[in-house]
């Protein structure tokens, strides 16, 4: 009788990894639903672009109870950040200050910096080593974009400090840990003395106070910016640990671009770096597939990964030869939004940039890697570096599996306890209806 319960006991803690996180995870979101309520319409696949880039769809955060989770996670100055600003004066001003901004550096500028910025990071990385790409990944991108903000190289004291509040607010978001508010404050004061020292080395939105400007600069460049780089490089990287045949590919042709290219836009196809976004219209919206109406003051959510996904049978596998044989258009490629409606100010130099950086990577490193890949990304990307020439045997990355499938029981737990407590937290503080009132 004891051999036999033991014997069950074992089993169910030894089978835990396949069943335990997907329990988990949807207990997460029916208590997110019944939290939050279900003021949220998914907009259909087939009319994902139309609506996206219909005038009306263009309220950001006034009027949705939703917003108040988005506005917690995403503190400081969620009020002036880019992506929450409302249509109007303070949005246009600040949108012109992000693209002078991005548009200071040429494409060829723009190229050397990355690459300056990859070198002083990976230099330090020694082959045989276990990394996490999205820890690997986060100085290089906070050193390019201090760069191209201050136009001086980046300090390592500052450069720790924002890679501490870019950790702090993607872990916050995949809620794997609480929001670390000393983080953010030594940042936003930081960026408040070079505001009040006046040197910044172009002029800040006038309609925003100094206070808020500093939320500006960190909200634009100091968060969104580090950690979508971040994310986009670290599922490059896994997609490519994933894939050995690919980075033989690579290391055999270094000067093949247009592979290069292929993987980096099958990576952003499969592994979007947005969720579910959401609208507020300020108008009706006739849907084209049905003739249904969205009514004004509707709170419109976005899936990329639907909407990426539905364009071909097999839509969540990677192959980069589906940009072979299908254009952009037809595999509802949008990793940067829709030109129509708040495009990515970055996304002219996003790629070019993550090109450099995942060139970098390869010349100097072959990438393996048995961890589990999903969108969310919430293992920050566990890989082994090791020599180009050298293949790591898969007996080396049992340790890695056994690790993974064993964080994914703990990790899904703590993910369902501060995930509950950050959506009640935030549904008590209501930060953005509060402000908006």
């Amino acid at each position: 009788m004891i051999v036999g319960w033991v014997a069950a006991a074992l089993a169910i803690v030894v089978s835990l990894p396949w069943w335990l996180p997907r329990v988990v995870i949807a207990a997460r979101v029916k208590i997110f639903e019944l939290v939050n309520g279900d003021e949220g319409v998914q907009v259909p696949v087939e009319d994902f672009k139309q609506v996206y880039a219909n005038p009306a769809a263009d309220g950001r955060s006034r009027g949705a109870a939703l917003s108040d989770l988005f506005w917690y996670w995403l503190a400081p100055g969620p009020e002036v950040h880019q992506e929450h600003l409302e249509p109007g004066p303070r949005y246009d001003e600040v949108a012109r200050t992000t693209r002078h901004v991005l548009a200071r550096l040429r494409k060829d500028e723009w190229a050397a910096l990355t690459a300056r910025c990859a070198k002083r990071v990976l230099d330090d990385v020694r082959p045989d080593a276990a990394v996490r790409l999205r820890d690997l990944m986060m100085p290089i991108w906070a050193e390019v974009y201090f760069e191209a903000v201050f136009q001086e190289e980046c300090p390592p004291r500052v450069r720790d400090m924002i890679v501490a509040n870019a950790d702090d607010v993607v872990s916050a978001l995949k809620c794997t840990r609480l929001r670390h508010l000393g983080r953010r404050d030594r940042l936003t004061r930081y960026l408040r003395e070079r505001i009040d020292a006046g040197t910044v080395p172009f002029a800040l939105p006038a309609l925003l106070g100094p206070q808020e400007q500093a939320y500006y600069l960190q909200g634009t460049f100091f968060n969104t910016a580090i950690v979508q780089m971040s994310e986009g490089m670290a599922h490059l990287g896994m997609a490519l640990a994933a894939h050995p045949a690919l980075q033989d590919a690579l290391h055999a042709d270094p000067a093949d671009t247009d592979l290069l290219d292929r993987i980096l836009d099958e990576t952003l196809r499969v592994y979007p770096l947005f969720g579910i976004a959401h609208r507020i219209t300020s108008a009706d919206i006739v849907l084209d597939s049905s003739g249904a109406v969205l009514p004004r003051g509707s709170v419109v959510l976005f899936n990329y990964a639907q909407y990426q996904h539905a364009a071909l049978p097999d839509g969540a596998r990677f192959d980069p030869d589906h940009f072979q044989h299908h254009t952009a258009a037809q595999l509802n490629h949008v990793p940067f939004g829709i030109t129509a409606n708040r495009p990515c100010p970055a996304r002219g130099i996003a790629p070019l940039s993550m090109r450099v950086v995942a060139a970098a990577l390869v010349s100097r490193f072959r990438l393996s890697t048995s961890a589990s890949h999903t969108r969310s990304l919430p293992n920050r990307g566990p890989v082994l570096l090791s020599a180009v020439d050298h293949r790591v045997s898969r007996l080396r990355l049992i340790p890695m599996w056994v690790r993974d499938r064993g964080e994914d029981v703990t990790r899904s737990l703590i993910q369902l306890v501060l995930g509950t407590y950050m959506v009640l937290d935030a549904r008590r503080l209501k930060l953005c209806q509060t402000y908006f009132l």
